[in-house]
């Protein structure tokens, strides 16, 4: 049984804090790297999961040859990439390679803090829960992750927009409750009681993850290709393809039309939703940090919805997709932090 204090000290709440700020910075690179791999075509580079020899990346010629050749014999190279040339490969490869270091690098820098930490009872038992719910959390993302690269190796070279939303949403709830964690740790970011506002900031924060989540099934389709106009999709308000697959509720998750339809309307309802909050922030009048992270808020969302809007008119050019996908992930922060203030410390009073 692990002996925690149910208090901590200043000292050890800031250690804490700043490994977890950490973290957070390095997942929140984690999905712009993931972002790029997707955006280039690198995400099935890698034929092969090694979660030790991984680490290793091709040593001359020989090696490149090696696993070039691998690459060959699958799909994706067979049916779009015959003509690519061995430096090509090199450049996705690499993609791929940094993002897989990357993914296990984050294990480390949670690992072992964290090990260290319960080790030298420097956490409370309120946190240490918290902690290994991250952690689990962490490991399933990785495997999930070549769960999902399995699904483009096979006949069909394009991974299943399902995974892929998978994994897409696992990222952003591991990196969304690591910001819960933080909000937690910070002694001074608490919000007045107001059970209205505590509550609606819920709702928001659920609405923006439905529409991180038609975001993820838009990459998998690659519905942002499709209809490059902003308000009309073409001439029309309302596309007639919307409804060409049975059963009815599959457009919602095969069909590019539809599904593009949803996520720019859904995105026009988040920035109501997030105006609306941030503006409530704001006349809430209580810290003068909360009334500037209103400000920010509203800014943030209005910034988002022009940034979807320019990617989705000059047709996904890569860093306006990477940029996009960023800003979702930093909306994501703000309303996180937001609702988190509303909830209880992960610590009790400081020792001085």
């Amino acid at each position: 049984m692990i002996s925690l204090s149910e208090e901590m000290t200043d000292k050890n709440r800031l250690l804490v804090l700043t490994w977890m700020v950490g973290c957070g910075a390095l997942v929140f690179c984690m999905v712009i790297l993931g972002g790029t791999v997707r955006l280039t075509g690198s995400g099935l580079s890698m034929v092969e999961w090694n979660l030790l020899m991984g680490v290793i990346p091709p040593l001359g010629q020989s090696g490149w040859l090696k696993v070039f050749g691998q690459y060959q014999q699958f799909p994706e190279y067979l049916l779009i990439n015959s003509s690519m040339t061995l430096s090509e490969f090199k450049f996705i490869y690499l993609m791929e390679y940094a993002h897989r270091i990357l993914g296990r690098l984050i294990g480390i820098a949670f690992i072992l803090p964290f090990v260290f930490f319960v080790a030298t009872k420097r956490i409370t038992t309120s946190l240490l829960p918290r902690l290994c719910c991250l952690m689990l959390l962490g490991a399933l993302q990785g495997g999930i992750g070549w769960y999902m690269v399995k699904s483009g190796l096979v006949d069909d070279p394009h991974v299943s927009q399902y995974r892929l939303t998978l994994h897409f949403m696992i990222a952003a709830l591991i990196y969304g409750y690591m910001f819960r964690v933080i909000t937690g740790l910070l002694p001074d970011l608490t919000m007045p009681d107001s059970p209205i506002l505590k509550y609606s900031g819920m709702g928001v924060l659920i609405i923006i993850l439905l529409m991180m989540t038609t975001g993820g099934f838009v990459a998998g389709t690659k519905a942002g290709f499709i209809f490059n106009t902003f308000p009309l999709m073409g001439n029309k308000w309302i596309p007639s393809q919307m409804f060409d697959l049975l059963p009815y509720w599959k457009n919602l998750t095969e069909n590019p039309v539809t599904i593009q339809f949803v996520h720019r309307w859904l995105a026009i309802l988040v920035l109501l939703i997030v105006c609306l909050y941030g503006i409530a922030l704001i006349r809430l009048k209580a810290l003068r940090f909360v009334t500037y992270l209103g400000a920010v808020i509203i800014l943030a969302g209005c910034f988002q919805v022009l940034l979807g809007i320019s990617t989705l008119v000059a047709r996904v050019p890569v860093h306006l997709g990477v940029i996009h996908q960023g800003g979702a992930f930093i909306l994501l922060t703000l309303i996180t932090i937001s609702v988190s203030a509303f909830f209880p410390k992960l610590y009790t009073k400081p020792l001085i």
